[in-house]
C-alpha cells in the first residue's frame, strides 16, 4: 500500500529528476525513451546519482559520453527486440522495417520468444555497463533458451564469433539468413547440424559459457566462477529458481579475498511454460526480497524492461559489495558475514511484443501463426513496427560501442572466463607403494588404501602449485573419504569456524549435504584446480550438472576451440562393492555406466586398481585440459598393490595391459580374463589361479579405461582409442572365448566393449543389482562375481563342464545348496568399510 509519505518521497524524486534534466539537456534527451523502452523516475534518479559518481570518480570509460551511450543502448536494445520476434516468426528480414506479408513468415514458426525479449535489455545493459566503465565483464546466463537475445545483439554489435559472422550481417539477406537458420533442423554435406544456430546456448555463441539446458546449475556455480580481479554477470530466471536447492547458500562462499566480483541478476517475469512460477504464487517480488534477505543478500529491484536500470543495477551491485567486501577486511570479526548484493529486474514475460505477460509469451506469443492467420500477422507487424529502428539511427547507435580499444579492454566474446589458459606451473613426482616381488603369490600381497593415492597428489599437486585456486566439492564424510590430509591442508568453507575443527573463512574444501551444489563448485572454478569427491551411489545427483559440463566442452572440441582449463577429477568412493553396511541404496554403479555413455575423449572413466594406479590417475588428469575424468577408486586399506610405478604409467598411456606374471601360458591363450576394478581383479587372479592349477592356457589383463575400446561415434573418439595392435595384442582374433569382470553392471560394459564381443563366447561378470548389509566378499558372492563365478563362466566359454575346474563343494555353493563362507568367501572376512 502506498503511504502518505512514499508520495512524498515521489513528488520530491520527480522535482529533483527535473531539475537535473533542466541542467543537463543530454540527460533529458535520453529520459524522454524509445518506443515500447521508457525509463521511470526511480531508474532516472539512479541514473544520474551513477553520472555524478562517475564524473566523481573520473571514471570515462570507452570515452563516450554517458548519456550518448544509454541514448544508443536504447536503441540497440529495440532494434534486437525487433530481431528476436523476427527470428522466431520470419523466414524474410527486412532492414526498411515494412509490414510483412504472408509468404514473409515461416510455416513452423519456434522460439523462446518471451523469456528472450526479456533478455534483450539485460545483455544491452551490461554492454552498456562495460563501455561505461571501460572495463569488459564476463557473463553468464542460465536460461540457456533465451540465447535469441544473445545472438541477436551480438550480430547487431559485430560481437560475433567466426561462425556467425561467416553467415550473418546486417543485411536484409544476412539477417533473412539469420531468421531463416533459427530452428531450421537442416543437415549440411557433413551430415550434421548445417546452422551455427541453437535452441539454447552453444558452441557458436560468443562468450557463451554454458548450454543453459539444465535450468538451476548456473545458481549453483556462478560464485566459484570468477578470479580476484575479473567480474562477472549473472542472469538467472525467477523458474530456475525452483530448480536447485543451493543457489540460498551463495553469501555463505562468497569472499573477496579469493574470490572475483559477482552481480546476480534475476530476471523477474513471474511465468514459467504454463503457469506463474512457484515465486509468483508465493507473493512475486516482495516475497522474494525477503527470501532474499533472510539468506543473506542485499535485494536491489529494478525495472527489468529498461537496459540503463541493468546498467546502474551492474554499477551499483559491484560498489556495494566492494564496500561489503573492505568492512568485513577490516573488521576482523569471527563471522564472515557479508551482504551479498542481488538484483530483482522485474518486467511481464515478454515485454514490449504483443502477448507480454501471458502464457503464449514463453514461447510462440502471437497466439496463431501469421503465416496463417491475418489477425496474427497484424498483430505482429503492429509490434514490430514500434521495435523497428531506422538504420541510419541504429548505425550511429552501432558506433558508440565500438570503441573497445581505446580503453584497451576486450571485445565481449573473448571475456576472460570464456578463454581459460590454466596450466600447472610445476609436476609434482607421482607417488607410489611397494609391491610384491612375488605377485603371483597372493599371500604375499602388500595392501593399501587406494583413496589415500587421491588425497596424497591432489594435495602434493596444490601445494605445488599455490598460484592456482583450489576447490573441492564434497557432499559429507571426507575423513571417511581417506580424504583427511586435503581436509586438513586446505579446510572446509564455513561462515563461523568452529574451534577444533578444520574450518576456515577461506577454506577450499564445499561441503553441504547436496551434491549437486558441491559438484558445480569445482566444474565452476575453471581458473583454479578441482576435484569432486563423492559417495559413488549419490553421485548420481550430480549426473545433469556433469552431463551439461562435458556436451558443452565436446562441441567446443568439436568446433575447433579446446578448452584450456584443467580437466576435473570426479572420485567415486564407498562404492558399490564397499559400502554394504548402508543397505542397497548405497550400492549403485550407475555414474560410471552414464559417464561412460558420453564422448569417451571429453568424459573419461577410469577404474584404478590400487594404489599406484590411483596416484598416476591423479597425476595424469592434471596435465589433461577440457576433459572431465570420472575416477572410480577403492578406499578400503586391503586393497592390493599390484602395479609398479612404471607399469601404473603406463596403464594410463594404454588404457589396458597383459599381466605377464599372471596367467598360464598366456602366448597359447584359450581365453583371456579381464579385470576392470580393483575387487575385481583380486578375483580374476585367484580365478587364474585356479585355472593355472587345472593347466588351462588364458590370460589376464587389466583394463583401466574401458572407453578406450569401443566403437568409435566421432572423430575425437577415434583419436583417443588405443592403438590397434595393443588391441590385437591384449584380445588376438584368434582367442574367442572372453571373460570381463567388471565394477559396473555387465550390460553396459559390454555394450561399450562391442568391438571385442566374440559373440556366445563372450560373458561379462559384475554389479547385477543385488545387495544388502554384506561386506565385500558377501557382495561379490550375491553378484555372482567371486573367482568362482568367474571359474565356472570360463569353463562354459571353453565348452568343458564346471566339474573339471571346480570341486563339488564349490558347485554346491553356486548353486545355492550350502553356505558359501569358508568355501568361497573367506571365513575370516574383513570388516565392512566404514
Amino acid at each position: 500500500m502506498t503511504t502518505q509519505s512514499d508520495r512524498v518521497e515521489a513528488i520530491r524524486a520527480e522535482e529533483q529528476v527535473a531539475l537535473y534534466c533542466q541542467q543537463h539537456p543530454e540527460a533529458a534527451e535520453w529520459a524522454a525513451g524509445y518506443g515500447v523502452i521508457s525509463h521511470s523516475i526511480e531508474t532516472q534518479a539512479r541514473v544520474y546519482q551513477m553520472a555524478d559518481l562517475l564524473a566523481e570518480r573520473r571514471i570515462a570509460g570507452d570515452g563516450i559520453p554517458l548519456f550518448e551511450l544509454l541514448h544508443a543502448s536504447d536503441r540497440i536494445a529495440s532494434a534486437a527486440m525487433w530481431l528476436v520476434v523476427h527470428q522466431t516468426y520470419v523466414q524474410h528480414a527486412y532492414l526498411d522495417g515494412r509490414d510483412l506479408s504472408a509468404a514473409d513468415f515461416k510455416p513452423h514458426p519456434e522460439g523462446h520468444t518471451g523469456g528472450s525479449l526479456n533478455m534483450v535489455p539485460a545483455y544491452v545493459g551490461y554492454m552498456a555497463a562495460n563501455a561505461i566503465s571501460g572495463l569488459t565483464r564476463s557473463w553468464i546466463m542460465g536460461q540457456g533458451h533465451c540465447v535469441a537475445a544473445i545472438d541477436s545483439v551480438n550480430l547487431i554489435l559485430d560481437n560475433m564469433t567466426t561462425a556467425h559472422a561467416a553467415r550473418y550481417s546486417l543485411t536484409d539477406a544476412g539477417l533473412t539468413r539469420y531468421a531463416q537458420d533459427f530452428y531450421s533442423y537442416c543437415l549440411g554435406a557433413d551430415g550434421k547440424q548445417d546452422s551455427p544456430l541453437g535452441s539454447h546456448i552453444n558452441a557458436n555463441t560468443a562468450g557463451g559459457l554454458v548450454e543453459g539446458g539444465y535450468l538451476g546449475f548456473t545458481e549453483l556455480q556462478y560464485v566459484h566462477m570468477p578470479l580476484p580481479g575479473e567480474r562477472l554477470v549473472t542472469f538467472l530466471s525467477d523458474g530456475a529458481f525452483e530448480e536447485q536447492r543451493g543457489s540460498d547458500w551463495i553469501p555463505r562462499w562468497w569472499r573477496g579475498e579469493d574470490s572475483g566480483l559477482i552481480t546476480p541478476i534475476m530476471i523477474n517475469n513471474g511465468r514459467r511454460i504454463d503457469q506463474e512460477t512457484t515465486m509468483a504464487q508465493e507473493g512475486g517480488t516482495e516475497w522474494f526480497t525477503r527470501h532474499l534477505q533472510l539468506y543473506g543478500f542485499d535485494p536491489i529491484v529494478f525495472d527489468g524492461r529498461d537496459p540503463a536500470a541493468f546498467a546502474w543495477a551492474i554499477f551499483e551491485m559491484e560498489n556495494r559489495l566492494l564496500a561489503e567486501a573492505q568492512a568485513m577486511a577490516e573488521s576482523g570479526e569471527g563471522c564472515y558475514n557479508v551482504s551479498l548484493p542481488y538484483g530483482v529486474a522485474c518486467a511481464p514475460k515478454g515485454a514490449g511484443f504483443y502477448g507480454e505477460g501471458t502464457n503464449q509469451a514463453h514461447n510462440l506469443p502471437l497466439g496463431a501463426n501469421p503465416h496463417e492467420d491475418v489477425t496474427a500477422a497484424h498483430n505482429f507487424n503492429e509490434s514490430a513496427r514500434r521495435l523497428w529502428v531506422p538504420p541510419v539511427e541504429l548505425d550511429k547507435a552501432i558506433a558508440a560501442f565500438q570503441h573497445h580499444a581505446a580503453a584497451g579492454r576486450p571485445r565481449e566474446r573473448d571475456h576472460a572466463l570464456a578463454h581459460r589458459e590454466v596450466t600447472l606451473h610445476e609436476l609434482p613426482s607421482t607417488l607410489s607403494r611397494p609391491i610384491s616381488d612375488t605377485p603371483q603369490d597372493l599371500s604375499t600381497w602388500v595392501r593399501h588404501s587406494p583413496m589415500a593415492a587421491v588425497d596424497d597428489m591432489f594435495l602434493a599437486t596444490c601445494q605445488a602449485n599455490p598460484h592456482l585456486r583450489p576447490r573441492v566439492g564434497n557432499p559429507d564424510e571426507m575423513r571417511s573419504n581417506r580424504m583427511s590430509n586435503t581436509l586438513e591442508a586446505l579446510k572446509f568453507r564455513v561462515v563461523s569456524p568452529e574451534p577444533g575443527i578444520p574450518e576456515s573463512h577461506h577454506g577450499a574444501v564445499i561441503t553441504a549435504l547436496n551434491e549437486e551444489a558441491v559438484a558445480n563448485a569445482a566444474l565452476a572454478n575453471k581458473g583454479g584446480i578441482n576435484l569432486i569427491v563423492s559417495y559413488e551411489a549419490f553421485a548420481t545427483k550430480m549426473h545433469g550438472a556433469m552431463r551439461q559440463e562435458i556436451i558443452f566442452a565436446n562441441h567446443l572440441s568439436e568446433g575447433g576451440r579446446p578448452q584450456h582449463w584443467l580437466s576435473v577429477p570426479l572420485v567415486l568412493t564407498s562404492h558399490a562393492w564397499e559400502n554394504g553396511k548402508n543397505e542397497q541404496s548405497h550400492q549403485d554403479t550407475m555414474m560410471a555406466e552414464a559417464m561412460m555413455n558420453e564422448a569417451s575423449n571429453v568424459s573419461r572413466v577410469l577404474f584404478p586398481a590400487d594404489y599406484n594406479t590411483a596416484a598416476a590417475a591423479m597425476s595424469a588428469v592434471y596435465q589433461t585440459q577440457g576433459q572431465f575424468w570420472t575416477i572410480v577408486v577403492a578406499k578400503a586399506d586391503a586393497v592390493a598393490n599390484l602395479f609398479t610405478a612404471a607399469e601404473a604409467s603406463q596403464l594410463i598411456a594404454d588404457g589396458a595391459m597383459r599381466l605377464d606374471w599372471a596367467g598360464y601360458r598366456p602366448d597359447e591363450a584359450q581365453l583371456v580374463l579381464t579385470a576392470i576394478g580393483a575387487y575385481q581383479l583380486e578375483q580374476t587372479l585367484r580365478a587364474s589361479a585356479r585355472l593355472a592349477e587345472r593347466s588351462i592356457p588364458h590370460a589376464v589383463v587389466y583394463m583401466l579405461e574401458p572407453g578406450r575400446f569401443r566403437q568409435p561415434r566421432s572423430a575425437g573418439e577415434q583419436a583417443h582409442l588405443a592403438s590397434q595392435s595393443l588391441r590385437d595384442t591384449l584380445y588376438p582374433a584368434s582367442v574367442t572365448a572372453r571373460v570381463f569382470v567388471t565394477h559396473t553392471r555387465p550390460e553396459p560394459l559390454l555394450g561399450t566393449l562391442q568391438p571385442l564381443n566374440t559373440g556366445p563366447q563372450t560373458v561379462a561378470l559384475g554389479f547385477i543389482n543385488q545387495g544388502g548389509t554384506l561386506n565385500t566378499a558377501g557382495m561379490l558372492f550375491v553378484n555372482r562375481a567371486t573367482w568362482a563365478h568367474i571359474v565356472q563362466v570360463a569353463a562354459r566359454t571353453l565348452g568343458l563342464s564346471a566339474e573339471e575346474l571346480l570341486s563339488v563343494a564349490e558347485l554346491d555353493a553356486l548353486a545355492g545348496k550350502v553356505n558359501p563362507t569358508g568355501i568361497i568367501i573367506p571365513a575370516d572376512q574383513p570388516e565392512v568399510s566404514q
